[in-house]
């Protein structure tokens, strides 16, 4: 075995072994979502997860990772790489090709869950199918590959996002918004003289679960990015990871304290979500302190973001766009900031690098922020074309566990149940 061999088979461990952890992540999606819906509505968001995890490693495997990683066309999308084939040489890498596809489609994943988020409680399951397929086939490889190509525009430009603020979490988080609006509100989530009613969370001992395993998972996330098991980079990464998150938790904790006069526990959780999604793009170009800043500016507007949304009347159960929204928008815009010199191409704003960064970092938010939008909302009208997007206003009533799959999440009965009956025959 030669060095180079030795060299390529640690970081293959790696990186498989932090893709295995991004993976785990959606049993902390599944959590968390299903402890903050209501009971009647929990198999829904488990079902959804599943369709996330196959139908996107399927999507990704015949064709997404072709468009994001394949070989450029115009700085626009990949053309090669379907199922794995074709030239792949551009990839310049110390792993397999097989090794970094498993890395990306961890990825691809976690997008679209959270997107899932957004239109718990009453979103058909056979749309969500179908969305699913769009972005995890079209939407987000195309806009992946404008950031994470070395041909892509975005990144020629010099675009800094390590592990995706703006590719994962911008772009879920606005096409979680343009599907939320697209939907309308929870049947009785908004009165009709203004009032808002509050939707208690239905488990939050096992959301709470739910947001430890995806902090667990974050470090696989950022400091698997590195595709190598022996950049020096790694230690200072999941330090910022560590950092920001705890940053963004604690804030929320004082904040909440301040704002409501007792700590608000879904905020809470949301707010360690915020400073990690708030690090994501520079975990590896910032300093200590700044990550710290990071985390708690994240979770103090992901409060105000949610007050925000609310007030305006859409719903968004988990509050997936103001943690991922709000805070990738603002974790992509602190590179432009906070770059420190030597560790990217080009520094940030405040250590002397001048306006550039900042401003094509601001450039590539909006970009992926309208694409992921606007695809959502197109992909949503043509699905409603073709069937009702939205479950009926029984189905919705009912809970779609028992109005949708057939069968309820909780259930006290210790008797059998009558299977035709439950088939509706």
């Amino acid at each position: 075995m030669t060095l180079a061999d030795l060299s390529s088979g640690i970081d293959t461990v790696w990186v498989v072994l932090t893709a295995a952890m991004i993976l785990l992540m959606e049993g902390g999606f599944a959590l968390l979502e299903a402890g903050f819906v209501r009971q009647k509505n929990a198999v829904s968001i488990i079902m959804k997860v599943f369709v996330d995890i196959s139908f996107g490693a399927l999507l990704f495997y015949l064709v997404g990772f072709a468009f994001m990683h394949g070989k450029d066309v115009g700085g626009l999308i990949g053309w090669s790489g379907f199922t794995l084939g074709g030239d792949l040489s551009h990839l310049s890498l110390n792993i397999s090709h097989d090794t970094f596809w498993l890395f990306q489609c961890a990825f691809v994943i976690a997008v679209i869950s959270i997107v899932s988020g957004a239109v718990a409680e009453r979103i058909h399951f056979r749309a969500y199918i179908v969305y699913t397929v769009l972005m995890t086939g079209l939407i987000y490889p195309i806009s992946g590959h404008w950031i994470w190509s070395s041909e892509g525009w975005l990144a020629k430009l010099g675009m800094i996002d390590f592990a995706g603020s703006a590719a994962i979490h911008a772009l879920g988080g606005f096409a979680a918004l343009a599907a939320a609006l697209f939907l309308g509100p929870r049947l009785g989530r908004f009165g009709e003289d203004g009032k808002t009613n509050i939707v208690p969370p239905s488990n939050l001992p096992l959301a709470s679960v739910g947001a430890f395993i995806l902090w667990f998972g974050w470090f696989g996330f950022n400091a698997g990015s590195t595709l190598s098991a022996t950049n020096p980079s790694i230690g200072h990464i999941a330090v910022t990871t560590l950092l920001a998150s705890a940053a963004g938790c604690a804030a929320c904790i004082l904040f909440t304290m301040l704002r409501y006069r007792k700590a608000d526990p879904p905020m809470v959780i949301n707010g360690a979500l915020a400073g990690l999604v708030g690090i994501t793009a520079g975990c590896a170009y910032v300093s200590d302190a700044a990550a710290i800043l990071i985390g708690a500016v994240s979770g103090i507007t992901m409060v105000f973001a949610s007050e925000w949304l609310e007030g305006r009347r859409v719903d968004d159960p988990v509050g997936a766009f103001a943690v991922h929204g709000v805070s990738g928008s603002i974790g992509t815009l602190a590179v432009g900031l906070f770059a420190m010199p030597g560790t990217a191409a080009y520094s940030g704003l405040l250590y002397g690098g001048g306006w550039r960064l900042l401003g094509v970092q601001a450039l590539g938010l909006v970009v992926v922020a309208v694409w992921g939008f606007a695809l959502t909302w197109l992909a949503f009208r043509l699905i409603n074309a073709w069937r009702p997007v939205r479950v009926s206003r029984d189905e919705e009533l009912v809970g779609l566990d028992v109005g949708i799959h057939g069968v309820p999440a909780y259930s006290q009965e210790h008797d059998f149940l009558d299977v035709e009956q439950l088939r509706g025959r």
